[in-house]
């Protein structure tokens, strides 16, 4: 996806509750392409603009599947002291 499809994709995901505003977007983006995160090809937009489309590299989809084992983790013990309230 392209960096604006990203941020409509999330919207879309959350059900309006995350909006990730571009100026919060694109140097986050920016920050997973210098790591090795993300990678990109240039192409054409909807609108027809020229635009870059990201994917995950091997080395983000591994940092994600940790960050996600993680929040996983994370959520479960608040969950559980919030049950204990």
């Amino acid at each position: 996806m392209h960096g604006y499809g990203v941020s409509l994709r999330i919207q879309q995901i959350s059900r309006d509750v995350l909006r990730v505003q571009q100026g919060s977007l694109y140097p986050a983006l920016y920050r997973l392409e210098q790591q090795g995160l993300i990678d990109y090809d240039w192409g054409t937009s909807e609108n027809g603009r020229k635009a870059k489309f990201y994917r995950l590299t091997k080395a983000g989809q591994k940092r994600l599947k940790d960050e996600t084992a993680s929040w996983e983790r994370l959520s479960a013990a608040v969950t559980r002291i919030l049950g204990t309230a």
